[in-house]
């Protein structure tokens, strides 16, 4: 489809202050694969040789982040780790491993007490409540997305626009993981996404008349459908990290994990059946896409100048999705990842211990 005048301007001049999407493209790609330094310099990856050290342990803020982390970025991503209950910690002495990698084993992914906004997973620039969960942008279009997500069943989340001063919009809706922070979502092949302005909907950069536009007090409501098509496949299950590296950042223990991006494009496939639905102030603007490409998608906004917007991850909606969606609340996701995340950690340690004890063994039968 076409675009008019104020499309080109809004997807060239908004997308920052006068620097267009190209440039943004081939910054992230010559980065990409260049371990970042410039935040993790002086936190190395090893055990300090120090009085009461207490890596990963420090206690975190009610919403269970700490507030000065790494930013997924350079072609690298973080997640929070934490001690894992479940693992032989018994070789695992802080004066042995002193100047040494930490094991990563021994700990897992820190699961969040609830659906919020992430601080890491975000461009730096945008504004983030005490709560997690409003987001006010700042100049160009940069991008927030949550800290759960879903690669099957159907899921619903709200946004309202709690303000919008003229001149500025928003593109809401979902995004892999591999989306370019620093450019609206829709810009790429991970993200699929709502304009205010007009209610074009937007997929790798290109627009097309949905609905009408969205403005300051109306709540949406986004729905995604992605069929399981993994029930039976080794990847049902999450990755559980415990093979990646970790980082001490600010007393506080990440994984990294780098960003995949490149390969996962060039593997992207439609899937059959899926579709995404968008609803403003309760009614269904119908379907506004079809055979999505396969993946794991979050809630996803991107803001440009002074907006402000709230999200509702649920589990009660102002405007609650029709039943035939048969649908959960993003809230719900929580107590799935629990179990998804505790089995793989699980099934990581099983084999773990079972090659730890077989390499035991073979060092037996050498003496």
């Amino acid at each position: 489809m076409k675009m008019d005048k104020y499309d080109l301007e809004d997807e060239v001049s908004m997308s920052s202050d006068s620097q267009s999407f190209e440039p943004i493209a081939k910054t992230k790609k010559s980065n990409r694969g260049k371990r970042r330094t410039v935040d993790v310099d002086k936190n190395v990856s090893t055990v300090k040789k120090t009085k009461n050290d207490s890596a990963g342990s420090v206690t975190l803020p009610h919403h269970g982040y700490p507030l000065e982390h790494p930013f997924n970025k350079d072609g690298y991503g973080y997640i929070l780790a934490e001690q894992d209950p479940h693992a032989d910690r018994r070789d695992f002495e802080l004066d042995s491993f002193a100047g040494k990698p930490i094991p990563g084993e021994i700990y897992r992914v820190a699961l969040q007490p609830n659906v919020y906004l992430s601080l890491n997973d975000r461009a730096p620039q945008l504004k983030i409540s005490e709560d997690r969960l409003s987001a006010t942008g700042d100049k160009g279009y940069s991008m927030v997305r949550s800290n759960y997500s879903v690669s099957r069943g159907n899921w619903y989340y709200e946004v309202t626009i709690t303000s919008m001063p003229e001149g500025t919009a928003t593109r809401l809706g979902w995004s892999q993981a591999f989306s370019n922070l620093q450019a609206p979502l829709g810009y790429d092949k991970f993200g699929y996404a709502w304009r205010s302005r007009k209610g074009t909907r937007f997929h790798q950069s290109h627009g097309k008349h949905y609905s009408e536009g969205y403005a300051e007090g109306d709540t949406l409501g986004f729905y995604i459908s992605l069929p399981d098509t993994k029930l039976y496949s080794a990847d049902y299950l999450p990755n559980t990290l415990k093979d990646k590296a970790l980082i001490k950042f600010k007393s506080h223990l990440h994984y990294e994990e780098k960003d995949m991006t490149e390969q996962v494009e060039k593997t992207m496939k439609p899937q059959e059946n899926s579709e995404i639905r968008f609803f403003k102030n309760g009614l269904d603007q119908g379907i506004a896409y079809e055979n999505i490409f396969g993946g794991t998608y979050c809630p996803a906004a991107s803001l440009y100048k002074n907006v402000n917007i709230t999200f509702n991850f649920g589990p009660e909606f102002k405007y609650p999705p029709p039943t035939e969606l048969n649908c959960k609340s993003m809230y719900e996701r929580i107590a799935e990842m629990a179990v998804e995340q505790s089995l793989a950690d699980l099934t990581f340690l099983t084999c773990f211990e079972d090659e730890k004890y077989a390499s035991r063994r073979k060092s037996a039968r050498k003496k």
